[in-house]
């Protein structure tokens, strides 16, 4: 085969460093579009960012031509250094260093999508760290509590 094909639906999941400072309500959007941004100059493809105050949802169609660990670097540490320029109040933003990130199959895009739009009325019932838990179980990702939060 002399082309190199993919499709590659990736839902990536991160959280700020601590809780010690939380995304502003205001802010939330230019955030989002900030990270579509960075995804688009890896040459992926963004489709939804949503999130709460303390973490963040991206389901994106990876390029063939990146790794997902340099994907999220890129997303992490360009968008924590951009929001610092926002004022005093992210003076100490900083987003942990782990993350999550899960192959979707082309026909749960729709519902992954979906569940990303509702991020806020889903964690009126569930907390943040529940979920992670949970999505770390439904696709059978071994882990070691200890180190999820920190």
């Amino acid at each position: 085969m002399s082309q190199s094909l993919s499709k590659l639906y990736i839902h990536a999941i991160f959280h700020v460093k601590n809780d010690a400072c939380l995304i502003s309500p205001q802010d939330e959007k230019k955030l989002y579009a900030y990270m579509g941004g960075t995804i688009k100059l890896s040459k992926s493809i963004p489709i939804i960012i949503n999130g709460t105050e303390n973490h963040i949802h991206i389901l994106c169609i990876m390029s063939k031509n990146i790794a997902l660990a340099t994907l999220l670097e890129d997303i992490k540490t360009n968008s924590s250094r951009w929001i610092k320029t926002f004022g005093p109040h992210y003076r100490e933003f900083a987003w942990q260093g782990g993350y999550a990130g899960y192959s979707v199959s082309q026909s749960k895009v729709d519902i992954v999508k979906k569940y990303i739009k509702n991020q806020k009325i889903h964690h009126q019932t569930q907390s943040f760290q529940d979920e992670y838990i949970r999505f770390l179980k439904e696709n059978d990702v071994d882990y070691n509590e200890d180190y999820l939060w920190t």
